[in-house]
């Protein structure tokens, strides 16, 4: 039972990884960038719900909406700003400009909320559910965690391949010459790509602090640069492969921390990622790609 127990909690782990992969893997199908102010979005989205529970009172689903709000509109705003105007710019050039975004939210974040760490309010339900006379312990959660990966899954893999915008996506990661041509406007199905990315950022940032209860200036970083290798992992720019990087991921970490070492944990994960690559380099579930030059 210990051993389910720590894979259950992997899952869990893992999924919170899916949902922040997501935004990095529609970034990049899309717009063919690698957007590394993703994970400073999901602070931002903990903050909001943060002050928005402690500080003004209101519920806790309430919170939630205006943090998707909030972090779906700090997306956008970023894209149209930062982005678009290097839209045919050098992807070093894009990459810069990434990283500088992501230094200013960390900065403006630390100036305004302080760089102390603050105790995440409990959102989301407490309590567990105790199975096997009582031998497995899940804490409701970890449910909710894994309900919720599946269920945005799902519902975005169904957008994509049933409404007019997620035809107009895959139309713009096939070809944004061909999509523009045939009447598809590339920069508001880019600006939708990170609003969508954005919103999820924040559920993941709700799940995240309600797991770990601490909430700082540089909640985003290792999260982000797990969840970028979740879909590097999975196979960046499939939205299955950023799922099975993420749960893959999340459950190499918890068995690693449970059974190896937990200093090691981080270094075995990237090790896998490595020899992944090394055998696969477009990921588990990536497609090559024949580019002309």
């Amino acid at each position: 039972m210990t051993f389910l127990t720590y894979l259950i909690s992997g899952l869990a782990l893992g999924s919170v990884y899916a949902i922040i992969a997501l935004g990095y893997t529609m970034v990049y199908g899309i717009a063919k960038m690698l957007n590394f102010a993703h994970g400073d979005i999901i602070m931002a989205g903990g903050y909001v719900a943060f002050y928005a529970f402690s500080r003004f009172g209101l519920p806790g689903g309430l919170c939630i909406i205006l943090s998707i709000l909030f972090s779906t509109i700090l997306g956008v705003v970023i894209e149209r700003l930062a982005y678009k105007p290097l839209r045919q710019a050098s992807s070093l050039s894009v990459l810069i400009t990434a990283i500088g975004v992501s230094y200013f939210l960390e900065n403006a974040a630390q100036l305004m909320f302080g760089s102390d760490t603050k105790i995440f309010p409990t959102i989301l339900t407490d309590g567990s559910l105790k199975l096997f006379d009582g031998q497995l312990t899940i804490s409701y959660l970890t449910i909710i965690t894994i309900v919720t990966c599946i269920v945005i899954m799902a519902g975005l893999t169904s957008f994509i391949n049933k409404t007019k915008i997620g035809k107009a996506m895959r139309a713009c990661a096939e070809d944004k010459g061909a999509a523009q041509l045939m009447g598809i406007n590339i920069n508001t199905t880019i600006s939708i790509t990170f609003a969508i990315g954005s919103g999820l950022a924040a559920i993941a940032a709700i799940l995240l602090c309600s797991t770990y209860p601490s909430l700082s200036p540089t909640l985003g970083s290792m999260p982000g640069i797990k969840a970028f290798t979740a879909a590097v992992f999975g196979g960046i720019g499939s939205i299955p492969g950023a799922l099975l990087g993420g749960l893959l991921l999340g459950i190499i970490e918890n068995l690693t921390k449970a059974y190896i070492s937990t200093q090691l944990s981080d270094a075995i994960v990237f090790t896998v990622l490595i020899v992944v690559l090394l055998i696969k380099p477009t990921g588990l579930l990536g497609k090559k790609e024949n580019v002309k030059v």
